[in-house]
């Protein structure tokens, strides 16, 4: 475990495990707890790590210094700290904004990136319209599990639904207002920085997410040069939560085979 001190914020990371780097990047229901169901499997031929967003978790950060042009510098600081040249990087809804902003800034250090449940900063018409819901519903309360799993999710994984709850809890220092800021000019990626884009992607997509729809993502995935896309039926928003067993393998799957190339 760590911190690094960067713009205004000190940002708590843990990092375990041996081999090719995995960075696994939260949403904002999360922190790096999110992915407790990964750490352990991912940790047995990777070297893993997890880090809190400033303002989420053990991480800290005056309400004002919270944006999405900090996180791929946030990121790389982590990365810089611990020695780590490249790394495959994974992302959960708001963590996409980190994962497209480092993969467009330097390339060489991302293996590959796995988009999950996130249009990433994409500008899109079908996306604003998705995310001025998403701010609306979010503004008072976050992203929590009414939102971020599948509708049925609580009645069928009810512990499970707890825990969530519990995670996001955790984000005292978060306030949900500040999520307007991930589309604000700063917060925008235009379709046309995407040209010549060369990163490996993989986009997730849970047929019921409730906040950016299959239908969205596929809009998303149709910009992001040779991009792949996998929808994965019974999910909502949190893939990697509701259905961490399918998730895992063809994570692992796709970190492996850019791995070898």
């Amino acid at each position: 475990m760590g911190t690094v001190e960067r713009s205004g914020a000190s940002i708590y990371y843990e990092i375990g495990g041996e081999g090719p780097a995995v960075v696994f990047a939260h949403g904002a229901g999360g922190n790096r707890l999110s992915w407790w169901q990964q750490t352990p499997e991912f940790e047995q031929r990777h070297r893993v790590v997890r880090f809190d967003h400033r303002c989420f978790g053990r991480s800290t950060c005056p309400p004002e210094d919270f944006h999405p042009r900090h996180f791929a510098d946030d990121l790389f600081a982590i990365l810089d700290a611990e020695g780590i040249e490249r790394a495959a990087l994974v992302c959960q809804s708001m963590g996409g904004w980190t994962g497209l902003r480092a993969a467009l800034a330097a390339p060489e250090r991302v293996t590959c990136l796995v988009l999950c449940d996130t249009p990433a900063g994409i500008f899109l018409p079908t996306v604003l319209e998705a995310a001025a819901e998403v701010g609306r519903r979010a503004t008072s309360d976050g992203i929590r599990a009414n939102l971020a799993l599948a509708p049925d999710f609580p009645a069928r994984q009810p512990a499970l639904a707890h825990l969530y709850e519990q995670i996001a809890a955790l984000n005292t220092g978060f306030d949900p207002g500040t999520l307007a800021r991930l589309y604000d000019e700063g917060g925008r990626i235009l379709p046309e920085r995407l040209e010549g884009y060369g990163v490996p992607t993989l986009l997730i997509a849970g047929e019921q997410d409730q906040l950016f729809p299959p239908a969205v993502l596929r809009d998303v995935a149709a910009v992001i040069p040779n991009a792949e896309l996998r929808e994965f039926p019974v999910c909502g928003h949190s893939v990697y939560f509701e259905d961490a067993a399918a998730f895992n393998l063809v994570v692992k799957d796709f970190i492996a085979k850019h791995s070898r190339e």
